[in-house]
């Protein structure tokens, strides 16, 4: 069946990110595999990050269909655009028929998005992942993808204002090779394999990003554990409860 609404909407992104100035570094974008199904699994530190997971597989030419809150389907703007983009949401209180959902689209060839951290951290470091997309991953046959995302946090994230100002905002990602989700091996090993790898990546990016804070004022997207001034993960995990 013809994409009508997907390639549209992603040359509105593009359009977006020229607008913007943003200066792209992505790395890896060749472990996408070109055919067959995958689970694309990355990091999430803002509210874009799907956006710029879909940018990394454009170079093979996959659309990605992302695991979205249903809230977001509920949306009057957001909602038809997302099912018309094949995107598949999650009910909390119902994930079967969401899971089911991306395991039939697994098995049809699709890439599936996932954020395993759920929500985003706030503290931008790797929270626990929870095991449904190495599940998936394994009950479809497929590898997982890891990718990791540094930047975006700067662009909109949770509990600061959208800046989307023409600030020349570096967003660097990093794709990893695919990684093997043997049905025999516990769905928790895989997720913990798959977490260190997404951790790896990360770092790699954090390393790469060409921006230092420019004062103290401007430390807030930085880590603790690197100096910065963003929420412990004890602290963000604080938060997350408060919300």
């Amino acid at each position: 069946m013809a994409e009508l609404v997907y390639p549209p909407v992603i040359g509105v992104a593009r359009t977006m990110f020229k607008a913007l100035d943003l200066r792209f570094d992505i790395q890896g974008s060749e472990h996408i595999p070109q055919r067959g199904g995958a689970v694309l699994v990355s990091n999430h530190i803002g509210y874009l990050d799907f956006v710029f997971c879909g940018l990394a597989a454009r170079p093979a030419k996959r659309l990605v269909r992302f695991m979205a809150k249903e809230s977001v389907f509920r949306h009057k703007v957001s909602g038809p655009l997302m099912r018309a983009m094949k995107h598949i949401p999650v009910d909390r209180a119902a994930g079967m028929d969401a899971y089911k959902h991306a395991l039939k689209a697994l098995r049809s060839g699709e890439i599936i998005g996932v954020f395993p951290e759920a929500t985003i951290s706030q503290s931008f470091t790797l929270k626990n992942f929870k095991s449904g997309a190495a599940r998936l991953a394994q009950e479809a046959g497929v590898p997982v993808l890891p990718m990791a995302l540094w930047g975006t946090q700067r662009l909109w994230t949770k509990g600061h204002k959208r800046d989307l100002g023409r600030h020349h905002i570096p967003i660097t990602m990093r794709v990893g090779e695919p990684i093997a989700a043997d049905p025999a091996e516990h769905a928790d090993t895989v997720t913990e394999r798959v977490r260190a790898r997404v951790q790896d990546l990360l770092e790699a990016a954090q390393r790469a990003y060409p921006v230092r804070p420019k004062g103290p004022d401007d430390t807030w997207w930085i880590p603790s554990h690197l100096g910065g001034t963003a929420p412990t993960p004890a602290e963000a995990a604080a938060l997350d409860r408060r919300r």
